[in-house]
């Protein structure tokens, strides 16, 4: 386990320890700093910039991955069976610069970032990535006119991307302990109550927060070989019959691997665990050469190729992540209410917390 994932679980800790009060006086200082940078905006010294489409940021009060990437593939999924055109803007962490792209199904992990390469796979819908989140969309809507509305995967700390709507998500750990970073896990201070022109999305089955929302279910799809999950293949859940018994490893770069590790365990599959770095690099690859059998999250699978893993045999775990049936609909009357009040303020919408 990296000091990453070791601390995002002493974040949870009831008690904090020594590491975590000797990281206090960073906290005010980094609270100070935020509040700075929101000032800017609210005195004017920044501007905002509007986006080609309405916009949807989904984002997390926390740091340390709460299923924020699953949500915006769900909520992509129902925009469009309700008739709607969205495209994904993000800054896709982990890449090797910051420059607008165009992502396509060809693309390098390295160069737009393995959720926003997972999520063009996944969902088929035009995904562009850059620092610049405004610049992305302007990209992606000049490649893709078709486009109606925008969703933006994370940016909600991005106060120069205006959105019309924000979804706060939240994973079983709700707040941590309620500290700024780095003596908490939280990027932004809790609300006391629900902003304007927000939403609250938990993905854990249960709300986490005193904050009103919406409660979806993550759950294991099933499981596919790699190969063919590249070709679009469907997750097979009675392969979990060609797992049992094996001697597995399991590897995964999240920011909190043990979930993955322990939902395999439940399975009933014995595994070896390689916990790596939130958005590590498969290359060179993180098990000995000889290994028989992998499995991963789809999020490590797309910086996997299959004529690079030897004779091992690869097997993607896809999670699937449900909305509540009526979820799309409240995101685009929320919509429907807010065009042309012309009421975003310089924090992209009122209430920001």
């Amino acid at each position: 386990m990296s000091w990453q994932q070791r601390l995002v679980e002493r974040w949870q800790q009831p008690r904090a320890g020594p590491l975590l009060i000797a990281l206090r006086p960073l906290s005010w200082l980094y609270g100070s700093l935020a509040a700075l940078h929101r000032s800017l905006y609210s005195l004017g010294l920044r501007s905002t910039r509007r986006a080609p489409r309405p916009v949807v940021v989904v984002g997390n009060l926390v740091a340390g991955g709460a299923g924020k990437t699953p949500a915006v593939i769900a909520l992509v999924g129902q925009l469009q069976s309700l008739g709607q055109r969205p495209g994904v803007i993000s800054r896709g962490h982990g890449r090797a610069d910051d420059a607008v792209r165009l992502v396509e199904r060809t693309s390098a992990a390295d160069a737009v970032g393995d959720e926003p390469l997972l999520i063009h796979l996944r969902t088929g819908v035009p995904v562009a990535v850059g620092r610049d989140r405004v610049a992305a969309a302007e990209a992606l809507c000049a490649a893709h006119p078709e486009v109606d509305l925008i969703v933006a995967d994370d940016g909600l700390q991005h106060l120069g991307l205006a959105r019309e709507l924000q979804i706060l998500v939240f994973d079983d750990r709700g707040a941590g302990n309620g500290r700024l970073l780095p003596a908490g896990p939280l990027r932004q201070s809790m609300p006391a109550s629900l902003p304007e022109h927000t939403l609250v999305l938990y993905t854990h089955g249960r709300a986490s927060t005193p904050l009103p929302g919406a409660v979806g279910e993550r759950s294991l799809a099933g499981f596919t070989p790699l190969a063919d999950w590249w070709q679009g293949a469907a997750p097979r859940p009675e392969a979990i019959g060609e797992l049992l018994g094996k001697p597995l490893l399991a590897a995964a770069g999240l920011a909190r691997p043990e979930p993955f590790f322990r939902m395999l365990e439940r399975l009933g599959l014995v595994i070896g665990r390689v916990a790596l770095p939130d958005h590590a690099r498969f290359d060179p690859l993180p098990w000995p050469s000889r290994t028989p059998d992998v499995v991963v999250t789809e999020k490590d699978a797309v910086k996997l190729r299959p004529d690079a893993i030897g004779a091992t045999r690869v097997w993607v775990a896809t999670l699937d992540f449900r909305l509540p049936p009526d979820f799309g609909r409240q995101v685009l009357h929320r919509l429907e209410q807010t065009a042309g009040r012309g009421d975003n303020d310089a924090n992209g919408a009122k209430g920001t917390p």
